[in-house]
């Protein structure tokens, strides 16, 4: 029988600072803000609970409208990517979904840390394309992995 992983079993410490670094050196590149949450579980349709998330986590808040959710609810194995108004006006339709599908297959191999990071790399390069680094950027989100729970 298959147990199941906890949100915050998912990744190792090693992992998580991984991510974490990613989430620093894509952000070093452009004035964009990316935020990774993690869940165990949830109810609702992903994306409307991964928009719910990108609202607690205040990443409205950012002064260029352009910050970017990446949410797992480990458990159910739903994704979302959410961008914020000025990031989704500049990027192609489908990028999302390109996000996604990199992140699935990292999924099904088992390898959620892999995943998340290229997944951080890929949206970091779309916000540098479009938003690129201004000389008074702040970082105005943590680069920490946040974790709820259902």
């Amino acid at each position: 029988m298959n147990q199941v992983i906890t949100a915050e079993e998912l990744l190792t410490e090693a992992e998580l600072h991984a991510v974490r670094e990613a989430i620093g050196a894509a952000e070093k590149r452009t004035s964009g803000e990316i935020r990774v949450h993690l869940e165990d579980h949830i109810e609702e349709e992903v994306l409307d609970h991964a928009a719910f998330i990108f609202e607690e986590l205040g990443m409205h808040r950012t002064r260029d409208r352009n910050g970017v959710l990446i949410y797992l609810s480990v458990a159910d194995r739903k994704l979302a990517v959410i961008g914020d108004e000025a990031i989704n006006q500049q990027v192609p339709e489908n990028f999302w979904n390109d996000v996604l599908g990199l992140l699935k297959l990292h999924l099904a191999a088992g390898r959620a840390a892999e995943g998340l990071v290229e997944a951080v790399h890929m949206v970091g390069e779309k916000l540098r394309t479009h938003f690129p680094l201004k000389h008074d950027d702040t970082d105005e989100l943590p680069n920490e992995v946040s974790f709820g729970r259902r």
